[in-house]
């Protein structure tokens, strides 16, 4: 197998291309779930110091 034959099958070869794809989709899920708990986690926190302040200490 020659050079040529080799770079010619490299650049038809799409399956590098489908994992990258896949992996960007992947990190764009897994920012968008680590932004949906952050916010969620903080104003679940300010809503349980709220409740705790109602309390005579």
């Amino acid at each position: 197998m020659g050079l040529k034959t080799t770079l010619l099958r490299w650049t038809h070869d799409e399956r590098g291309a489908t994992a990258i794809e896949y992996g960007l989709i992947l990190a764009l899920i897994c920012i968008a779930i680590i932004g949906g708990a952050t916010l969620m986690g903080n104003s679940t926190g300010d809503a349980m110091q709220n409740a705790a302040d109602q309390f005579p200490s």
